[in-house]
């Protein structure tokens, strides 16, 4: 680390957030998966604006990317970008309580989307994403309401359930 810039401050302000009120072995196994996949993107995403693109970090955390892509296709959590798409017609108002990253990143109709594991908000703004946005990120994905969403009795759990029965039916 050269000096201590922007997205160092974002970074350290991700790893000063904790799940330790919470008991996430009872998180729905797919939103689970899907909410520490968005902080890895968050976390590299990061990194790279952080520190050296090869550095021993960033290095690391590209092969647990790599791994991440070929388990977001294992069972039921190849349903999720679908299911978000899904929310946005069918239920409205829960697609609008997703934290940003998620409702960008798999709404078929906008442009975000993950590029090379870096969050990317336009494809064609060749700037790189502003820290606020990925503070945003941050906050929206430890707001204790979106947490609570996570878990497997949850609202949003169940509606992702039965969008699956739906699928594999």
């Amino acid at each position: 680390m050269l000096e201590m810039n922007e997205y160092v401050r974002v970074m350290q302000k991700l790893y000063g957030k904790s799940l330790i009120l919470e008991s996430p072995t009872d998180f729905h196994p797919v939103l689970n998966f899907y909410f520490t996949d968005a902080l890895a993107h968050i976390d590299f995403t990061l990194g790279i604006l952080a520190y050296n693109y090869m550095s021993p970090r960033n290095i690391m955390s590209m092969e647990y990317m790599r791994w991440r892509v070929d388990e977001a296709k294992v069972g039921e959590r190849a349903y999720f970008p679908g299911f978000i798409n899904w929310l946005k017609t069918e239920h409205p108002e829960m697609f609008e309580e997703l934290p940003m990253l998620w409702s960008g990143v798999y709404d078929s109709d906008d442009p975000a989307q993950y590029r090379s594991f870096r969050i990317v908000l336009n494809p064609d703004d060749k700037s790189p994403i502003p820290a606020d946005y990925l503070s945003t990120f941050v906050d929206e994905f430890f707001d204790p309401k979106f947490v609570k969403q996570l878990y497997g009795t949850s609202a949003l759990a169940r509606l992702f359930d039965e969008y699956a029965r739906s699928r594999s039916a």
